[in-house]
């Protein structure tokens, strides 16, 4: 009997890490709601209905963890993994949301996505900014008048994260778990024992309490539900980072931990004002006792900030690497800081963004109060991308039929529209910040990728035919000289201008002569068999394809290794590299509005070498010049 415990013991330590984990980096974001859903939901009341306010304001937001998270995020959309991940780009890999053939423009659906993965990374400078700020505000409840000092701690604070950014977060991540662990048990006791001393707030479990307090506060709906839906920011990160932890592990890590000690907490809290109405500018701190316990709180609310904080950030460097591997980003420099796990990357251009947004946002708004009219509008923009993407998921992987997946996502459309709606006036308030940051990072996606698509078709497209490359390599004209050249070709057909030009130029050719191509697959990763494929094109020149996942990073060395165990005689050492350098020239006829085509033109000369992203030494390469007009 003693025998199978033992055998199952390395199998459930594996599951406790998994759902440690994810404890940390997926629900750290709605972890921390609590530090300010419930006194911004509340404070929207007229100061006499507040008290009594608080049974709708518990039962909207218990009934949203419940349809929203538990039935919409956990039940369904985690099903749409893409080979274990999740994310916006697995729904656009899923829904088939490709452009059509010949078309150059972009589809609504593409857009749509886009807007979804613009309001993400909006949430990437936000999140941080109201998290910190949130926990920092505690500071005035402990120490009388230290409110002048809440904005520059804050700003340390964040200082700290994004700076520890570039050192990986593989030493802090290995105590995310543990200590959102500590989190949420804590918040929940809390939270508890203020329910048996007032259990009549147990009744806002009863739904009617919510419809009631908007029927019969129709004047401020919108503000009730702008502070409601606070509670369940950070929901798309329980899909985004699914890859990481496995749909099971979140399952266990939200119903047995998160969820109970959200609930008891906001139910606490609830029970906190009902029983002192003097305490509810700041109810998460005022269930603790005064004293050790309520500075010991604040302590740890400081780092549960942190850590929501570090996670978002995260969450935001592996979009934009997604995006630049499927075409809609410009290539930027990405630092891998751990030779572990693929997933820990460093961005730093974006971690300098992120960082002079989030502190620029604490330093304008000041306020967790002030900054909660920016934080919803990013948050009900993605679930409604969401549920849109998920439709097409599922009719067109799930199979079902098409009237059951619009009569499931109208039921969460709705919810999300109302929702978003609500959440619409505090665009003068504040909702603007995520809509301009959101609306920057769209232009610069829709013409990254309508130029790439244009030089593409005017290029690669009909412009050059299918060549017998084995009769020029025969040619009179052509010497062929020793070594081995390497020609990076952007489509695994034709023949590329790099070797016309070199051709032309230089009347030889290589011994040895590979035509590789670098391809990104709609999956995650790519298996190992199906990585690469070589087809020898005779006369020594050979066209070889690597494939890779939009969540991987390509390796030519690698590849270059590959070809040479199939017996093509290259020596990655002594072998020449040639790219075309593109070269762009507005005032043509490319279907893009002339600011894009600036944009674009802008883009190009700035986004990282394509021969530094395929990691290749600077003394093997030869680029050449290509002119293109759009």
């Amino acid at each position: 009997m003693s025998s199978a415990p033992a055998t199952q013991s390395p199998v459930e330590r594996v599951k406790l890490a998994l759902c440690l984990g994810a404890l940390g980096v997926v629900f750290g974001d709605i972890g921390t709601s609590p530090l300010y859903a419930l006194r911004e939901s509340v404070s929207q009341l007229p100061a006499t209905d507040q008290v009594m306010g608080v049974f709708g304001v518990l039962s909207l937001i218990f009934w949203s963890l419940l349809i929203v998270v538990c039935l919409k995020y956990i039940t369904f959309v985690t099903r749409a993994d893409n080979r274990g991940e999740g994310g916006v780009f697995s729904l656009f890999s899923l829904g088939r949301f490709d452009q059509t053939k010949g078309r150059r423009g972009i589809g609504v659906g593409v857009l749509v996505i886009l807007v979804g993965a613009a309001m993400l990374c909006g949430e990437g400078v936000i999140t941080p900014a109201i998290s910190v700020l949130s926990a920092a505000e505690g500071i005035k409840l402990l120490v009388p008048g230290a409110e002048p000092f809440v904005v520059p701690f804050a700003v340390v604070v964040l200082v700290g994260i994004f700076w520890f950014q570039s050192k990986g977060s593989m030493t802090i991540g290995r105590i995310y778990g543990p200590v959102m662990l500590v989190w949420f048990i804590s918040i929940g006791l809390l939270g508890l024992v203020h329910i048996v001393k007032n259990p009549a707030v147990l009744q806002a479990l009863n739904p009617w309490h919510g419809l009631h307090l908007l029927a019969t506060h129709p004047a401020e709906i919108g503000l009730i539900l702008g502070g409601v839906v606070l509670s369940i920011t950070g929901v798309e990160a329980i899909f985004a980072d699914m890859g990481h932890f496995g749909r099971k592990a979140i399952q266990r890590a939200w119903y047995f931990v998160a969820m109970p000690g959200l609930v008891l907490n906001y139910f606490g809290q609830g029970a906190y004002v009902l029983s002192h109405p003097e305490g509810i500018a700041n109810p998460f701190l005022g269930v603790a006792p005064a004293g050790v316990l309520r500075v010991s709180l604040m302590i740890l609310s400081v780092l549960a900030a942190i850590i929501a904080s570090q996670a978002m950030i995260s969450g935001t460097f592996s979009l934009i690497r997604q995006a630049m591997q499927l075409g809609f980003f410009p290539r930027l420099k990405v630092l891998h800081t751990s030779s572990e796990q693929s997933g820990q990357i460093y961005i730093p251009l974006i971690n300098t963004f992120l960082a002079l947004g989030s502190i620029a946002t604490v330093l304008g708004f000041r306020s967790s109060s002030n900054l909660a009219s920016a934080y919803g509008i990013a948050v009900t923009s993605a679930m409604t991308v969401t549920t849109f993407a998920l439709y097409f998921v599922a009719i067109h992987t799930w199979k079902w039929p098409r009237w059951q997946a619009a009569g499931l996502c109208l039921l969460f459309g709705l919810i999300d529209v109302i929702f978003l709606l609500a959440n619409a006036h505090k665009i003068v308030d504040g909702g603007w910040l995520p809509l301009a940051i959101s609306a920057g990072l769209l232009a610069v996606m829709h013409t990254w990728k309508s130029g790439r698509n244009e030089i593409q078709e005017k290029v690669y497209g009909g412009a050059i035919t299918e060549l017998e490359l084995s009769s020029i390599a025969r040619s009179k004209n052509i010497v062929r000289v020793q070594g081995s050249a390497i020609f990076m070709v952007a489509t695994p057909k034709g023949t590329p201008l790099a070797l016309l030009h070199h051709l032309k130029a230089n009347k030889c050719l290589q011994h040895t002569v590979v035509l590789l191509t670098i391809t990104t697959e709609d999956v995650p990763q790519v298996q190992d068999e199906d990585r690469f494929s070589l087809d020898n094109m005779g006369e020594g020149v050979w066209r070889a394809i690597g494939r890779y996942g939009y969540m991987e990073s390509p390796d030519v060395s690698k590849l270059v290794e590959r070809i040479r165990a199939q017996g093509v005689p290259v020596n990655l050492q002594a072998t020449t590299f040639y790219f075309n350098r593109e070269m762009i020239i507005t005032g043509g006829d490319a279907r893009m509005f002339e600011w894009q085509k600036a944009l674009y033109a802008f883009l190009s000369r700035n986004a990282r070498p394509v021969k530094d992203y395929y990691r290749i030494l600077p003394t093997q390469i030869i680029e050449i010049g290509l002119p293109v007009q759009l």
